[in-house]
């Protein structure tokens, strides 16, 4: 047994159980630093990137103080972004399998309110959310933070960026003084140090550089001319891999849609995801990429934050980021879990002294690498191999992901392991199948009773 073992915490015994089914043994650079002193009630500042392990640090710290029996919200949890919060809820949900009767609520703006509200009669003992949401509910009086223990501000340095300043600001005025304060930052600028100064108790400062191995992911630059030859670069790229699944990073919204636009005319399954896209079509595109029926998402870094993507192939910056610390995190998204990655990143004279910056084994000027030979733009793209499906019923008509896969699968055209990934939401669900089995599919969906009742369903292009 060594120091950085989780049975050397002291956890609830439920916790503990819980973490070794889930094969948890060694805690990670940022868990070791951090979790002692979060269990022992002190603040903490804690600079740590993607893929660190920082949700499992601070959602064992209030989880291991939650009193179950005390049915009010103790712990409250802010995010940038709505899939963050969604993706933070799940893993403290699922941290939290061994004790009985938790209930954690998110709240994020794209969201009706009045699901929300109905939520918080029934009160919950940990809220999820986004800062705009939160500031929403305490000034309409929805949301009593009264009682909170713990509160969490997850990728604190990201909801500054986004402008949330001020509704931060005004939710902590809301908490009781002698709470527990975690911020968890993967840059340090000063925005963050006069934050934590007016917020928190003597905070102990932690840091780790660590994400996952880096030895995983292979990064490569290429130098381009011009913005024609940059796109031209990004189209050979991809066509020289074939990723699977690849998010490609642009610097703002508008070149985000120019360039999913063009890689759709190049006949590629490519899909934008921006500030300016309606909640159910973000929904929806995520959903298509997470379950292979689009091989390409475009995206602001803004937007892809907090994504739960599995075996991401390939990342490209299709622009080098404005910051060293987001090329870190962009390149971070490839590579995990084992699995080899590739982070192509394209640059032009003028953005040299941002390459510069970066802090590499390799000298990415110098060493730049030639483009795949042209002949590859008369090819057309590998299409991808999954179709999604929608259905007009969800998680309000009882419809689970196993009504969906008894339905397809039950006069054995289409065999269990020709579907895919199934999302449920409160009012529609996507289920992705085989691309060759899409009509079949459809016909199937259409024609099945699910839950005592037929559901209107539509491929998703």
């Amino acid at each position: 047994m060594t120091t950085s073992d989780f049975s050397t915490l002291k956890l609830k015994p439920a916790l503990l159980s819980n973490l070794a089914s889930l094969g948890f043994v060694n805690m990670t650079d940022i868990q070791a630093q951090s979790l002692p002193s979060i269990i022992a009630g002190e603040d903490i500042i804690a600079q740590a990137k993607t893929g660190s392990g920082k949700t499992a640090a601070f959602g064992l710290g209030l989880l291991e103080k939650l009193d179950v029996k005390r049915f009010r919200i103790q712990s409250l949890v802010l995010c940038p972004t709505r899939e963050l919060a969604d993706q933070v809820a799940k893993d403290i949900r699922k941290l939290a399998r061994g004790i009985h009767n938790i209930k954690v609520l998110t709240l994020c703006g794209g969201m009706p309110f009045g699901p929300q509200l109905g939520s918080l009669e029934h009160g919950a003992h940990i809220i999820v959310g986004t800062p705009g949401r939160i500031e929403d509910h305490l000034g309409k009086g929805t949301l009593n933070l009264d009682f909170v223990e713990t509160l969490v501000l997850d990728e604190a340095d990201r909801m500054l960026d986004m402008g949330f300043e001020k509704a931060l600001d005004y939710i902590v005025e809301q908490t009781p003084k002698a709470r527990q304060t975690l911020l968890f930052s993967a840059t340090y600028p000063p925005q963050i140090q006069s934050m934590a100064k007016s917020m928190m108790r003597k905070p102990l400062m932690v840091k780790s550089a660590e994400s996952h191995s880096t030895n995983s992911i292979e990064q490569r630059f290429y130098k381009v001319d011009n913005e024609q030859q940059r796109l031209e670069a990004l189209h050979l790229l991809l066509m020289h891999e074939q990723p699977e699944s690849a998010i490609v990073f642009c610097n703002t919204k508008k070149e985000v849609q120019l360039v999913a636009d063009n890689l759709e005319q190049f006949g590629f399954d490519a899909l934008a995801l921006h500030g300016d896209l309606e909640q159910r079509d973000r929904d929806q595109t995520l959903v298509r990429f997470a379950n292979k029926s689009a091989s390409v998402l475009v995206a602001t870094d803004v937007a892809a934050r907090g994504l739960d993507i599995d075996s991401l192939e390939m990342v490209v910056n299709y622009q080098v980021a404005h910051d060293p610390e987001v090329h870190v995190h962009r390149v971070g998204r490839t590579g995990r879990a084992g699995n080899k990655g590739l982070a192509s990143s394209l640059f032009s004279e003028r953005e040299s002294h941002k390459v510069a910056l970066l802090e590499l084994d390799i000298d990415p000027i110098a060493d730049h690498q030639p483009l795949p030979d042209v002949d590859l733009l008369d090819k057309a793209p590998t299409k991808a191999p999954m179709t999604t499906l929608m259905l007009d019923g969800g998680k309000k008509q009882k419809v689970r992901p196993g009504d969906i896969l008894g339905a397809l699968t039950n006069d054995k055209r289409i065999q269990g392991k020709q579907v895919g990934k199934i999302h449920i939401y409160d009012n529609r669900a996507y289920v992705a199948v085989e691309s060759k089995l899409a009509k079949v599919a459809l016909n199937k969906i259409s024609n099945e009773r699910l839950k005592g009742r037929q559901f209107r369903a539509r491929i998703v292009r």
